[in-house]
């Protein structure tokens, strides 16, 4: 939720918590005129029952089999725990439907410079040409600009559903 707040520029368009896995439901942010940010249950580190876990899977499994307006796909990884089983779903869900896919590799800021591009190319080895990759931080504001930029794109690509 703070990297949807940095990335728009509205300190409160996202309530921020904390604790990982706050977000339980598909929330839908206007951007505009037949515009939308949507923020997804981020279960890779929720501390939340199986049963929960398997539902979350279910709800995104289903959005994106379902959704025919989507037209970008952001996945925020924590940079010190990137590839997780949910962050790979995720981007298999991404490019089944054919997204522009952008990896957030979030608190950069924990991380030394050597340490930061590591991870980057270790990410970018396992996840292929086809998906973006960049170092981010809410908090010190690395890369906002950069996810601004990705946001701003795939917002104004028209979306052709696929079969």
């Amino acid at each position: 939720s703070s990297a949807i707040n940095a990335i728009t520029g509205r300190l409160a368009l996202a309530r921020i918590s904390k604790t990982p896995g706050r977000t339980q439901l598909i929330n839908f942010f206007s951007l505009g005129t037949n515009q939308r940010l949507v923020d997804l249950p981020g279960y890779g580190f929720a501390k939340v029952p199986p049963a929960m876990q398997q539902h979350w899977h279910e709800l995104m499994a289903s959005y994106f089999e379902q959704r025919q307006s989507l037209t970008g796909l952001v996945v925020l990884m924590d940079s010190r725990h990137p590839l997780k089983d949910t962050d790979l779903q995720m981007l298999e869900w991404g490019s089944a439907r054919r997204l522009s896919c952008h990896i957030l590799l979030s608190k950069a800021d924990k991380l030394t410079q050597s340490e930061g591009m590591k991870v980057i190319r270790e990410v970018r080895a396992a996840v292929g040409e086809g998906v973006s990759v960049q170092l981010f931080s809410a908090t010190s504001r690395r890369g906002v600009d950069e996810g601004r930029r990705f946001l701003d794109a795939a917002l104004t690509q028209k979306n052709t559903p696929t079969a």
